[in-house]
């Protein structure tokens, strides 16, 4: 009896520590989300600009398949058949636009790097039609400018280069589509390329870094009311070419970035704004330094930030513990000006971009939560 006794316990034994070894050698899926190779674009890209239509399709359009080679042509991704088709082309051949779905449903696309120089040319894309229209020049020719929808629909446009001052120029403007026209609004109060820039639930929009005749610490407030610039806070770490991402209680998650060292000075670290008091602070850095991001990072259904681009991890920050982690899955190599749409089943395009030399890719991947 004590024999059989001690038997059973040690073939218990023996089954729970092979139970305990194969569950180890077993990969056990993310709980954070899982990033997968998606269907190719049609043509490789990168700097171009993917805007989610109203059909739930997204527009990819414009950006270069190497430095000074620039697209004119678009393209649709459609989720429900998971491939890519041709759009219309754009009026000119355009890379580091601006591209903004309007209530109408029509996107408008504005300025961008076009040669040697950008830009002061706006279109409209009529998903209908699927063709492009020219409308109202801009006040300023811009080069990789930030465009903000605003709460009352109209548009606001802010900062980016041209050839003058690449640098990064003040000037801001509001697209009105009610009267297909740009007017000039009151400058920022610093010269930003490569910056970011959030639209709050208050309504008003929060600029952050970029890079003027220096790297900006100083961040400013737009209200549509007054149609003015304020100053607010600075960030504990000066970065451009970072991301930005509203988190579910009103507050900003900056992360990434590089300073003016650009390749030899990517970041890792990470802060965020509340509005409620006009400060940064600081959070938990990311597990990768990268840069040359999506201006915009995806906030998922849970409330939890995406953060990819410039490294082939994907991480995603939770705010409940104020980190990040790691995605299930790698892409084959870190993306740099690739772009990253939410998608209406929850999941998210990357779409493109260009590892360490400028040759684009025309790869894709999913990620899904």
């Amino acid at each position: 009896m004590h024999r059989s006794s001690f038997r059973l316990r040690f073939l218990s034994g023996c089954l729970l520590s092979f139970a305990v070894a194969l569950c180890a050698s077993i990969p056990v899926p993310s709980g954070t989300g899982s990033v997968k190779a998606g269907p190719p674009m049609l043509e490789p890209r990168s700097g171009h600009s993917a805007t989610l239509l109203a059909d739930g399709k997204v527009l990819i359009a414009g950006g270069m398949r190497r430095n000074q080679d620039f697209y004119k042509s678009s393209e649709l991704y459609d989720p429900t058949t998971g491939k890519f088709e041709r759009a219309g082309d754009m009026t000119m051949a355009r890379v580091g636009q601006a591209g903004i779905l309007l209530p109408s449903g029509k996107v408008l696309i504005a300025g961008g790097w076009t040669g040697p120089g950008c830009t002061d040319s706006a279109e409209l894309y009529d998903p209908a039609t699927r063709r492009f229209t020219p409308t109202a020049k801009m006040t300023a020719r811009r080069g990789n400018p930030s465009a903000t929808l605003l709460s009352d629909g109209d548009v606001l446009i802010a900062g980016g280069g041209d050839r003058d001052t690449p640098g990064g120029i003040s000037l801001a403007e509001v697209f009105h589509p009610a009267t297909l026209s740009f007017q000039a609004i009151r400058p920022m109060h610093y010269a930003r390329i490569s910056h970011t820039a959030t639209l709050l639930k208050a309504g008003r929009v929060l600029i952050i870094g970029g890079r003027g005749e220096t790297l900006a610490t100083a961040a400013e407030l737009y209200d549509p009311k007054t149609r003015k610039f304020s100053e607010t806070g600075r960030l504990i770490t000066a970065r451009y070419k970072h991301t930005a991402g509203l988190l579910p209680d009103g507050r900003v998650l900056i992360a990434g970035g590089s300073d003016e060292r650009d390749w030899k000075g990517k970041l890792s670290s990470a802060e965020i704004y509340d509005p409620a008091t006009g400060k940064f602070s600081a959070t938990a850095a990311m597990n990768d330094a990268r840069f040359k991001l999506p201006d915009t990072s995806v906030t998922l259904n849970s409330g939890k930030i995406v953060i990819a681009g410039g490294s082939r991890e994907v991480e995603v920050f939770d705010p409940a513990t104020g980190k990040f982690e790691l995605a299930a899955g790698q892409m084959p190599d870190p993306r740099h000006f690739m772009t990253e749409t939410k998608l209406r089943d929850g999941s998210v395009l990357f779409a493109g971009g260009y590892p360490n030399g400028d040759l684009g890719t025309a790869e894709t991947w999913l990620f899904r939560p």
